[in-house]
């Protein structure tokens, strides 16, 4: 019976390969707390290996995706480089790659060919969907008793530093199938604004949505940037998807209190979906006046992001909703020749009404490192996840290999990225830290690596050594988005999805078609193209599609998981 349900469930994953859309690329975000607190930090440090003890070598297959930021040095690649030499010198795990994609997009879609064959490494990265379907088809290990004996204290606490809550997400039936790769998952929307263009046409900075409308029309008709094509607000032609950092619209909806499919209390004890709630036909229907009026990019819907990005750097456009990483993208139009041209500002998102908005956040995990069953050294995984953590809680000299490459000399070539087994904090203290230290030049304060790195750039910026770290500066500074984050957090200023569990049967079947019927009614009501009572008519559709379902399973899973 288990070779039988093995052998269907693979065969619908090949059958997948043919009806399923290519996956979106997902960025590598900064992955960068549950209360005002200060996140805990451990005290563990790693034992060296004294000189004269030979470590045993063990050998553990992945896959990779290749990255356009990754630079390698001169003789090195995927193959041979300093980052897998280290592992191997540090810890004796010999790191070898069975295939490399050109990119994140490719590499999902071979991870699914790979999958469907069953011709899979000894570990990798995969999504919440393919977790469970691996853990069905008895192709992955459960790494519970692996995990309780190699992974060290220090690892099991910075993995549980939110309460478990990200590591159950890879608990089935009391089995541990897969490593999370987690990240912070307080991690807020914020809007950006030209601080030199609302000085020169005397506007206050956005305190209300009618504020930041205000400014939205102003920019479009004053043209401050002097282009002769301004607009509004800035908008891609994938608004609502949750990697959408810059020129996306899901804090529009948050300003709305409308939300991009999460699941939230119905106030009756169960859970509903964001997707079809009444706020965000109110939210729609702003944007469809904006449209109207010119304030958005008539041609958002055929532009990436960088695409629409263009028009920020060439002054059409001076707003724009984002994650506290946007600074990064702006940078691109804000210096030229290494002098300032443009002045942004950040602030939180502005309410509709008197109630605040609450930024959406999720749990923290999208995607899991799984162990196959045949791998022959399922430790060595533990252990390249173990001096992972080593090198990003107690960063040495020494360590910089991991993230610089062989000089150890940061250059912008993100060597970082040939980490195989990626993992971040859950909680941070960045806002706390960051701007009170950058302000006041005291290094006392800062705590980890990530902040030490992040003070060192924005004081680059600061004594005018490097003007192109602007944008550190924009997101650690005193003024910066970290800057609003502990007030949020004080405040609980968000909304946490309130289903933390893997698919169910009918998301994994229906829920990419209720995605795109609804990113398609949304788009045609945005463009004045169907009445906004057209979201009327999508509930419904919605429902009878399998959104009915689809909320019976979630409420199933919520009763026991409350």
């Amino acid at each position: 019976m288990k070779r039988t349900r093995k052998s269907l469930i693979i065969f619908a994953l090949t059958l997948s390969l043919v009806i399923t859309a290519c996956s979106n690329t997902t960025k590598e975000a900064e992955k960068k707390p549950a209360d005002a607190t200060p996140a805990p930090t451990t005290t563990t440090t790693a034992t060296p290996t004294p000189a004269s003890e030979k470590i045993e070598v063990v050998e553990v297959s992945t896959v990779s995706p290749n990255d356009q930021y990754l630079k390698f040095d001169a003789g090195e690649s995927f193959e041979k480089n300093a980052v897998y030499d280290a592992y191997e010198k540090d810890v004796g795990v010999k790191i070898t790659n069975k295939w490399i994609a050109p990119d994140d997009v490719q590499f999902k879609e071979k991870l699914k060919m790979s999958i469907a064959s069953n011709e899979i490494p000894d570990f990798m990265r995969v999504n919440a969907t393919q977790l469970k379907e691996l853990t069905e088809a008895d192709m992955i290990m459960d790494i519970t008793s692996v995990y309780d004996k190699y992974a060290t204290d220090e690892t099991k606490k910075f993995l549980t530093m939110d309460g478990g809550m990200q590591m159950k997400t890879a608990t089935f039936d009391n089995k541990l199938m897969g490593i999370p790769s987690s990240y912070n998952p307080y991690q807020y929307q914020f809007i950006f604004i030209r601080t030199d263009w609302l000085k020169k046409l005397n506007l206050s900075e956005p305190k209300t949505m009618a504020d930041l409308l205000t400014i939205a029309e102003a920019f479009k008709t004053k043209d401050p940037g002097g282009t002769g094509k301004p607009y509004g607000i800035a908008v891609s032609k994938d608004p609502f998807n949750k990697d959408t950092g810059v020129t996306g619209l899901r804090a529009f909806l948050n300003s709305f209190h409308a939300y991009e499919n999460i699941w939230m209390e119905d106030g009756k004890g169960g859970l509903v979906n964001s997707d079809i709630q009444p706020q965000v036909k109110e939210a729609l229907k702003a944007l469809q006046d904006m449209f109207k009026k010119g304030l958005i990019d008539p041609e958002f819907a055929v532009k990436d992001t960088e695409k629409e990005a263009e028009l920020l750097y060439n002054n059409n456009i001076g707003i724009v909703y984002g994650a506290s990483w946007v600074p990064a993208q702006l940078v691109k139009g804000a210096l030229k020749d290494g002098k300032e041209v443009q002045e942004w500002g950040v602030f939180p998102i502005p309410s509709v009404d008197s109630n605040p908005a609450l930024s959406q956040i999720g749990i923290g995990v999208d995607e899991y490192y799984v162990i196959s069953k045949q791998a022959k050294h399922p430790e060595g995984v533990i252990k390249l996840l173990n001096q992972y953590i080593v090198t990003q809680q107690h960063p040495t000299e020494e360590q910089k290999v991991y993230e610089y490459g062989k000089d150890m000399k940061e250059k912008g070539a993100n060597y970082w990225l040939l980490n195989p087994l990626r993992v971040s904090r859950q909680l941070d203290n960045n806002g706390d830290i960051l701007p009170k230290a950058i302000e006041n030049k005291n290094t006392s304060i800062l705590e980890t690596k990530d902040q030490k790195t992040r003070y060192e750039r924005a004081m680059k910026y600061v004594d005018g050594s490097d003007k192109n770290m602007w944008w550190e500066y924009l997101i650690s500074g005193p003024k910066g988005a970290y800057s609003l984050i502990p007030a949020i957090q004080q405040n609980k200023q968000y909304l946490q999805n309130k289903f933390y569990g893997a698919p169910t049967a009918t998301m994994a079947e229906r829920q990419e078609i209720l995605i795109k019927k609804r990113d398609e009614v949304y788009f045609k009501i945005i463009m004045n193209q169907v009445s906004v009572d057209e979201f009327d008519k999508f509930v419904e559709e919605w429902k009878k599609l399998g959104g009915d379902v689809m909320t019976k399973e979630v409420n199933e899973w919520y009763a026991t998981h409350k």
